[in-house]
């Protein structure tokens, strides 16, 4: 069909016209089964929307999308133009990572598109929409996977996509390895001569996220065991994420008959909360308890806290490099960038 229209989408889907209207305007608004036959529909027809039509023979929107669970709050969309703070963020690794972007974006002609992300059902609704509806030139996802139907529809709509963690071959990328991350940790621990070293991480993973509390559990027992170090049930402490939660996780470790002599922290978030749980109780940081984080988010330097050190900030400015370059030339190989992971020694271990 040449041309098809709204009309014909809904006709095909057996929905409203107003039906076929919200999926592409506000698809967390429609269930999961009406919004697969509306975009079923959307892909059978080839069907575009008529202000998407326009920004494709123009070539360029001059807007690119991040999207992140940024917030647990209810979610929206935010537009930012040469935005210089980020302090209204809630997750400080995805704050630092989107003033990368920022950083990346400051002197050039594109408006940057946040969108929340706080459910699968957001999650799915804006990566089966976006490509369709958004007017959009580029996307960067931030630590969100998604299934194979999603990647054909960003592909097919040609929306040109970076991923920052969660990577797929058909996409540019930018990630680090958690599990070696977890062994940074344990074998600074080893070398600093403890023997009983416990870890705090999350107990409830959103279902729409990555486990790299888990992944850096995994290096960080791999390591202690390569090094005859057992990592006992009992020093294995998970616990939704956040301060308070660490730092109750921290007064459990410590309650223990014979506690820990150090704590890998699966964040620097949980890494302060313990922290606070020893200083609650008189214990001495590092000369009783040693604590090392993970991510080295800029809080770290001022409170002394040893971590592990991931580039967030560089990332968010590589992934914009990587999305301008395919932007400018689409025939460009897609690119899959590592970076490194390093221990910053500082005074808590």
């Amino acid at each position: 069909m040449s041309n098809p229209t709204i009309y014909d989408v809904a006709q095909r889907a057996g929905v409203s016209i107003s039906t076929v209207s919200r999926v592409l305007n506000r698809p967390e608004r429609v269930n999961k089964k009406t919004r697969e036959r509306v975009l079923a529909a959307i892909d059978e027809l080839g069907f575009i929307p008529k202000a998407e039509a326009i920004a494709r023979a123009r070539k360029s929107t001059r807007r690119i999308g991040v999207l992140a669970p940024f917030f647990t709050a209810p979610s929206f969309v935010l537009r930012l133009r040469n935005a210089s703070s980020t302090s209204f963020f809630s997750f400080p690794s995805f704050m630092q990572r989107l003033r990368g972007v920022f950083s990346a974006l400051a002197d050039l002609p594109y408006e940057l598109v946040i969108y929340n992300v706080d459910s699968v059902a957001r999650r799915d609704a804006y990566l089966s929409t976006l490509p369709v509806s958004r007017r959009l030139d580029g996307l960067i996802v931030m630590a969100l996977p998604f299934d194979e139907a999603v990647a054909q529809r960003l592909l097919k709509h040609r929306l040109e996509t970076v991923l920052i963690e969660a990577p797929r071959a058909e996409f540019c990328s930018v990630d680090i390895d958690n599990v070696a991350g977890g062994r940074l940790a344990a074998e600074y621990l080893v070398r600093k001569g403890h023997r009983r070293c416990a870890f705090v991480g999350d107990a409830e993973v959103t279902p729409y996220a990555l486990r790299n509390s888990e992944m850096r559990l995994e290096g960080y027992r791999q390591a202690l065991a390569d090094a005859g170090i057992p990592l006992p049930d009992a020093y294995i402490s998970r616990a939704p994420h956040g301060l308070e939660q660490a730092r109750r996780q921290g007064h459990a470790l410590l309650d223990l008959p014979q506690p820990p002599t150090a704590v890998f922290a699966a964040s620097d978030t949980q890494a302060m909360g313990v922290l606070k749980a020893a200083r609650e109780r008189g214990v001495r940081v590092p000369d009783d308890l040693a604590v090392i984080g993970f991510d080295d988010l800029d809080i770290a330097d001022y409170i002394g806290l040893t971590t592990v050190r991931q580039p967030l900030e560089e990332s968010g400015r590589v992934a914009v490099e990587l999305l301008l370059a395919r932007l400018t030339d689409r025939s460009r190989e897609v690119q899959h960038v590592h970076l490194p992971l390093t221990i910053v020694e500082r005074e808590t271990a």
